[in-house]
Order: structure tokens, then sequence, then C-alpha cells
């Protein structure tokens, strides 16, 4: 006998009520106990990301060569210091012959020097470091699919980064039990580009030696 016609049967004898708390009987049992969930243990590195950029060879051979395009800027305000050196220190030395108005006319020329100097400076310093952040900010595009990479092949699960002082706003790892990957993706990204490192020079008092270097403050001497 098929199901249909002993719902038919039950239905003329007046049983529907038992054979339908027989059918629905089932689903009133307690569904069945889901296993755990399973803690994944975590593998968490840490990268200074922006210095990891500025360490490559492409971004130290654009450093190299925004050094070489303010180079006669940096001539010029080392040679203003010298001439505000110059200055203090024949106010400093004057002789007792020299008139009041001879000291009045040094003391002009060196301030308009201190603030030329300082004008100079502030500009050089500015235009300086926005061509460097520029420079780190290109290779720091190229370098996500390296460090991408690396995660995936090295089993990591979370990537904190850990650049510099704490933004407003934002997350900065002051300590983390992770690894630091910063120097093995610099590897795998050189690599990758195929791009030689720079050739070193030596460095000079008027030029920045570091791959991502501050310009000289502009301070006039007293």
């Amino acid at each position: 006998m098929n199901l249909k016609l002993v719902l038919v049967s039950a239905l003329a004898a007046g049983m529907v009520p038992a054979v339908v708390a027989q059918t629905a009987a089932p689903s009133a049992e307690k569904p069945a106990t889901l296993p755990p969930p399973q803690a994944v243990p975590a593998k968490i590195a840490i990268i200074q990301y922006e210095n990891a950029a500025a360490a490559t060879n492409e971004c130290q051979r654009a450093v190299a060569a925004i050094q070489k395009k303010y180079g006669p800027q940096t001539a010029s305000l080392q040679k203003l210091k010298e001439d505000i050196d110059s200055l203090t220190k024949q106010l400093q030395n004057a002789p007792a012959t020299m008139s009041d108005d001879q000291k009045a006319s040094l003391a002009r020329n060196l301030d308009t020097k201190q603030k030329q100097y300082q004008r100079d400076g502030e500009d050089f310093q500015n235009a300086y470091n926005a061509d460097v952040q520029d420079a780190i900010g290109e290779v720091a595009k190229k370098i996500e699919p390296v460090v991408r990479k690396y995660l995936q092949d090295n089993g990591y699960t979370m990537l904190l980064d850990n650049t510099g002082p704490p933004q407003q706003g934002g997350l900065n790892v002051l300590w983390a039990p992770g690894t630091d990957i910063s120097q093995a993706v610099v590897d795998a990204y050189n690599k990758a580009s195929g791009v030689a490192p720079p050739v070193p020079s030596a460095p000079t008092s008027n030029a920045p030696a570091r791959p991502r270097p501050s310009a000289p403050k502009a301070t006039p001497s007293k």
C-alpha cells in the first residue's frame, strides 16, 4: 500500500490527527549537535612597509637621482651658511677700532642672510622630502604583490604594518608576537625587479646619504 492510499484511508476513518502527529514527530526532536569550531593557529607577519619600500634597490636609485637633482640648491645653501658663519665671527671678533656704523652694517647683512637661509632651507626641505616620498610611494605600490605572494608562500595568516610613529586614526604596532618580514620582502622585490643596487658614493656634508633622508634643516648659526 502506497503513502497516498494510507492518507486517504486515514482521512476516511477520522485518524488524520494521529497520522499527522506521527509524521511531525521527528521534527520535534533536538537537532544534531555540531562540533565546536576548531581554532586555527595564527601565523603573524610584521612589516615596516614604507621602510621596506625605501630600502629596495629601485627606490635607492630614485633617491640618488633626487639628491643629484637638488645638488645646486644644496651647494647654494652651504655657501650661504658659510657666509653666515663668516659674518658671525666678524661681529664676535670685531676690533675696538670698528665703528658702530660698521657693526650695524655687518649685523644687518647677517640678519638678511639668516632670513634667506631660513626661507630657502625650508623651501628646499619641503620640495626634497616631497620628491622622496613620491619615490617611496611608487615603489610601495609595486611591492604589494610581492608581499602578498610571500605571505601566501610562507603560510602567514595576518600582516601587521609597523611603519613609523602612530598616525591619527590609524593602527601602529608597538609589539606583536610575529616575524618581521621586511628584509625578506626587500630581497624578494630586488630579485623580482632585477634592479641592481646603486653605486655607493662617498657621503658629503651637503648631500644626504641614506635611502630615505630628511633634507638638512635650515638653522642659522648664532
